[in-house]
C-alpha cells in the first residue's frame, strides 16, 4: 500500500505532501516519476490562474414575463431574451 510522502519542490524549495491517493493515481496511470513541483508551482508553470474570468452580462427584457433579464450574450433585435425563471420553465416543457 501507499503512504504519504513529503517531497521538496524543485522551484520554491517548500515541502509538500505526495499523498497515498495521489501515488495510487500515478500508479494507475503508469506514471513512474514522482512530482517535482508543489501544486502552486505546477499551476504557475502552466500559467493557470485559479480564478475564472468574470463573464460579461448584458441586460434585456424577458419576452415572456417582461422582467429585466441578465444574459451572457448581447441581445439582438428580433431575438427573444428570457429571464432565468422563464427559460427554466421553457426547458421543462420540452
Amino acid at each position: 500500500m501507499f503512504e504519504d510522502k513529503t517531497l521538496v519542490c524543485k522551484d520554491c524549495g517548500e515541502e509538500f505532501v505526495f499523498t497515498a491517493g495521489e501515488q495510487e493515481f500515478y500508479a494507475e496511470r503508469g506514471f513512474v516519476n514522482e512530482p517535482k513541483r508543489c501544486k502552486r508551482c505546477r499551476d504557475a508553470k502552466k500559467g493557470v490562474n485559479n480564478t475564472k474570468p468574470e463573464r460579461e452580462m448584458f441586460t434585456g427584457v424577458c419576452a415572456s414575463c417582461g422582467k429585466e433579464a441578465k444574459v451572457p450574450f448581447q441581445p439582438r433585435e428580433g431575438r427573444a431574451v428570457y429571464c432565468s425563471e422563464c427559460f427554466a420553465k421553457m426547458r421543462e416543457a420540452e
